[in-house]
Protein backbone atom coordinates (compact mmCIF):
# COMPACT_ATOMS: atom_id res chain seq x y z
CA UNK A 1 0.00 0.00 0.00
CA UNK A 2 1.39 3.38 -1.05
CA UNK A 3 0.75 6.23 1.33
CA UNK A 4 1.15 9.88 0.48
CA UNK A 5 2.47 12.60 2.74
CA UNK A 6 -0.47 14.01 4.65
CA UNK A 7 -0.73 17.59 5.81
CA UNK A 8 -1.94 17.97 9.39
CA UNK A 9 -3.95 19.49 10.77
CA UNK A 10 -6.42 19.14 7.98
CA UNK A 11 -10.04 20.10 7.75
CA UNK A 12 -12.95 17.65 7.64
CA UNK A 13 -16.31 18.64 6.17
CA UNK A 14 -19.36 16.40 6.04
CA UNK A 15 -22.34 17.39 3.90
CA UNK A 16 -25.82 15.95 3.46
CA UNK A 17 -26.77 15.32 -0.17
CA UNK A 18 -29.96 14.35 -1.95
CA UNK A 19 -28.50 12.03 -4.62
CA UNK A 20 -25.17 10.35 -3.86
CA UNK A 21 -24.53 9.14 -7.43
CA UNK A 22 -24.79 12.63 -8.96
CA UNK A 23 -22.72 14.01 -6.06
CA UNK A 24 -19.96 11.46 -6.71
CA UNK A 25 -19.99 12.32 -10.43
CA UNK A 26 -19.68 16.05 -9.70
CA UNK A 27 -16.95 15.78 -7.05
CA UNK A 28 -14.91 13.25 -9.03
CA UNK A 29 -14.80 15.82 -11.86
CA UNK A 30 -14.36 18.78 -9.48
CA UNK A 31 -11.52 17.23 -7.43
CA UNK A 32 -10.02 15.38 -10.41
CA UNK A 33 -9.92 12.05 -8.59
CA UNK A 34 -12.33 9.26 -7.62
CA UNK A 35 -13.77 8.93 -4.13
CA UNK A 36 -11.49 7.14 -1.68
CA UNK A 37 -14.38 5.34 -0.01
CA UNK A 38 -17.90 4.61 -1.22
CA UNK A 39 -20.46 2.78 0.85
CA UNK A 40 -24.25 2.63 0.81
CA UNK A 41 -25.39 6.25 1.20
CA UNK A 42 -21.82 7.49 1.83
CA UNK A 43 -18.75 8.72 -0.06
CA UNK A 44 -15.47 10.22 1.12
CA UNK A 45 -12.63 12.02 -0.62
CA UNK A 46 -9.20 12.40 1.00
CA UNK A 47 -7.45 15.36 -0.55
CA UNK A 48 -3.83 16.34 -0.14
CA UNK A 49 -4.21 19.63 -2.03
CA UNK A 50 -6.03 21.27 -0.38
CA UNK A 51 -5.57 19.23 2.75
CA UNK A 52 -9.18 18.23 3.34
CA UNK A 53 -11.32 15.24 4.19
CA UNK A 54 -14.82 15.68 2.78
CA UNK A 55 -17.61 13.17 3.15
CA UNK A 56 -21.15 13.03 1.82
CA UNK A 57 -24.15 11.39 3.48
CA UNK A 58 -27.20 10.75 1.35
CA UNK A 59 -30.09 12.23 3.33
CA UNK A 60 -32.36 14.49 1.22
CA UNK A 61 -34.35 15.65 4.26
CA UNK A 62 -31.25 17.24 5.83
CA UNK A 63 -29.96 19.15 2.78
CA UNK A 64 -29.89 22.82 3.78
CA UNK A 65 -30.69 25.52 1.23
CA UNK A 66 -29.07 28.38 3.15
CA UNK A 67 -25.71 26.79 3.82
CA UNK A 68 -23.48 29.51 2.33
CA UNK A 69 -20.46 28.31 0.37
CA UNK A 70 -17.10 26.55 0.57
CA UNK A 71 -13.88 27.85 -0.88
CA UNK A 72 -10.34 26.94 -1.74
CA UNK A 73 -7.66 29.62 -1.74
CA UNK A 74 -4.74 28.92 -4.07
CA UNK A 75 -1.20 30.23 -3.81
CA UNK A 76 -0.84 31.92 -7.24
CA UNK A 77 -2.97 33.30 -10.06
CA UNK A 78 -1.40 30.70 -12.38
CA UNK A 79 -2.69 27.89 -10.15
CA UNK A 80 -6.18 29.43 -10.13
CA UNK A 81 -6.04 29.69 -13.93
CA UNK A 82 -5.12 25.98 -14.17
CA UNK A 83 -8.07 25.02 -11.94
CA UNK A 84 -10.32 27.29 -14.00
CA UNK A 85 -9.17 25.75 -17.28
CA UNK A 86 -9.88 22.22 -16.06
CA UNK A 87 -13.25 23.25 -14.59
CA UNK A 88 -14.23 24.89 -17.90
CA UNK A 89 -13.29 21.73 -19.83
CA UNK A 90 -15.52 19.69 -17.52
CA UNK A 91 -18.40 22.18 -17.70
CA UNK A 92 -18.30 22.94 -13.97
CA UNK A 93 -17.89 26.75 -13.98
CA UNK A 94 -21.04 28.63 -13.02
CA UNK A 95 -19.46 32.10 -12.78
CA UNK A 96 -16.10 33.85 -13.11
CA UNK A 97 -15.11 36.98 -11.20
CA UNK A 98 -11.75 38.45 -12.10
CA UNK A 99 -10.67 41.51 -10.11
CA UNK A 100 -13.58 41.46 -7.69
CA UNK A 101 -13.52 42.91 -4.19
CA UNK A 102 -15.16 40.31 -1.96
CA UNK A 103 -14.79 40.02 1.80
CA UNK A 104 -12.78 43.25 1.66
CA UNK A 105 -10.12 41.62 -0.49
CA UNK A 106 -9.22 41.96 -4.17
CA UNK A 107 -9.56 38.47 -5.63
CA UNK A 108 -9.74 36.52 -8.86
CA UNK A 109 -12.13 33.58 -8.56
CA UNK A 110 -14.54 31.25 -10.17
CA UNK A 111 -17.52 29.34 -8.84
CA UNK A 112 -18.88 25.82 -9.30
CA UNK A 113 -22.13 24.44 -7.91
CA UNK A 114 -22.71 20.82 -6.94
CA UNK A 115 -25.98 18.92 -7.63
CA UNK A 116 -27.52 20.13 -4.33
CA UNK A 117 -26.59 23.78 -4.94
CA UNK A 118 -23.53 23.90 -2.67
CA UNK A 119 -21.35 26.64 -4.08
CA UNK A 120 -17.57 26.35 -4.25
CA UNK A 121 -15.24 29.24 -4.95
CA UNK A 122 -11.67 28.74 -6.08
CA UNK A 123 -9.83 32.00 -5.56
CA UNK A 124 -6.54 33.83 -5.63
CA UNK A 125 -6.10 36.65 -3.07
CA UNK A 126 -4.30 39.73 -4.42
CA UNK A 127 -4.51 42.17 -1.52
CA UNK A 128 -6.85 43.64 1.08
CA UNK A 129 -9.44 46.16 -0.15
CA UNK A 130 -11.39 48.86 1.65
CA UNK A 131 -14.79 47.81 0.26
CA UNK A 132 -16.87 44.95 -1.07
CA UNK A 133 -18.17 45.05 -4.62
CA UNK A 134 -21.68 46.53 -4.48
CA UNK A 135 -23.39 43.19 -5.21
CA UNK A 136 -21.81 41.86 -1.98
CA UNK A 137 -22.82 44.91 0.08
CA UNK A 138 -26.59 44.51 0.20
CA UNK A 139 -27.88 44.71 3.76
CA UNK A 140 -28.65 41.28 5.14
CA UNK A 141 -26.46 39.45 2.66
CA UNK A 142 -23.66 37.15 3.68
CA UNK A 143 -20.16 38.12 2.65
CA UNK A 144 -19.07 36.73 -0.67
CA UNK A 145 -22.33 35.07 -1.52
CA UNK A 146 -23.01 34.20 -5.11
CA UNK A 147 -25.99 35.73 -6.91
CA UNK A 148 -28.42 33.45 -8.66
CA UNK A 149 -26.98 32.04 -11.87
CA UNK A 150 -30.36 31.47 -13.47
CA UNK A 151 -30.04 32.83 -16.99
CA UNK A 152 -26.59 34.24 -16.20
CA UNK A 153 -23.62 34.20 -18.49
CA UNK A 154 -20.05 33.89 -17.39
CA UNK A 155 -18.84 37.36 -16.48
CA UNK A 156 -15.30 38.71 -16.38
CA UNK A 157 -14.41 42.05 -14.85
CA UNK A 158 -10.76 43.04 -15.26
CA UNK A 159 -9.33 45.33 -12.57
CA UNK A 160 -5.59 46.04 -12.64
CA UNK A 161 -3.98 44.86 -9.41
CA UNK A 162 -2.66 48.22 -8.22
CA UNK A 163 -5.59 50.43 -9.23
CA UNK A 164 -7.60 51.85 -6.33
CA UNK A 165 -11.35 51.82 -6.81
CA UNK A 166 -13.46 54.35 -4.92
CA UNK A 167 -17.08 53.49 -4.14
CA UNK A 168 -19.32 55.75 -2.07
CA UNK A 169 -22.09 54.56 0.24
CA UNK A 170 -24.71 56.17 -2.05
CA UNK A 171 -23.43 54.02 -4.94
CA UNK A 172 -23.80 50.86 -2.86
CA UNK A 173 -27.41 51.40 -1.72
CA UNK A 174 -30.24 50.00 -3.86
CA UNK A 175 -27.91 48.26 -6.29
CA UNK A 176 -30.10 45.18 -6.60
CA UNK A 177 -33.82 44.88 -7.07
CA UNK A 178 -35.64 42.61 -4.60
CA UNK A 179 -35.86 38.99 -5.81
CA UNK A 180 -33.11 39.67 -8.39
CA UNK A 181 -30.79 36.98 -7.01
CA UNK A 182 -28.30 39.62 -5.93
CA UNK A 183 -26.70 38.93 -2.56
Amino acid sequence: MVTSKQNFPRMHVSLYVSDLASTINFYTAFFGKPADKIRKGYAKYLLDTPSLIISFLENPERVSANFGHLGIQVETRAIMDRYLSVAREKGLVSKEEIGTACCYALQDKFWAEDPDGIQWEIYYFHEDAEFNDPHYAEEGSSACCLPSTEGAVSEKVEVPKNDKIKVTISEIKNVCDPQSGCC
